[in-house]
């Protein structure tokens, strides 16, 4: 087993900016792709961002300009950089692995983190 630990939510005024990250609790050998997703309150998991072990990116048309995804493949960490942060942006944003594979003797799997909240005031 694997976790996702997710750090760098709070609470921020509309227009400002958040760094999120996402870490492996153990080393990860390989992964087919991170991403990050968010929930809002009453609302269903939706897709914000997401990048391939190749690099490969994927937006939500509502973040596209303004998020950034990468990721350190050394690390197997994943950023998600947040500009002109707005209050719809409100949610529990959280870190998916997809594909993941910790070594001999396991499966591949995706894994969630525990989610971190993001709050964007008015």
């Amino acid at each position: 087993q694997v976790q996702l630990v997710e750090s760098g939510g709070g609470l921020v005024q509309a227009g400002g900016s958040l760094r999120l990250s996402c870490t492996p609790s153990r080393t990860i050998f390989s992964s087919r792709a991170m991403g990050w997703y968010r929930q809002a309150p009453g609302k269903q998991r939706e897709l914000v961002a997401s990048i391939s072990n190749v690099g490969v990116t994927n937006y939500a048309d509502s973040v596209k300009g303004r998020f950034t995804i990468s990721r350190d493949n050394a690390k197997k960490t994943v950023y998600l950089q947040m500009n002109s942060l707005k209050a719809e942006d409100t949610a529990v944003y959280y870190c998916k692995g997809e594909g993941l594979w910790i070594g001999p003797g396991s499966s591949i799997a995706d894994y969630w983190g525990q989610g971190t909240q993001v709050t964007v005031s008015s």
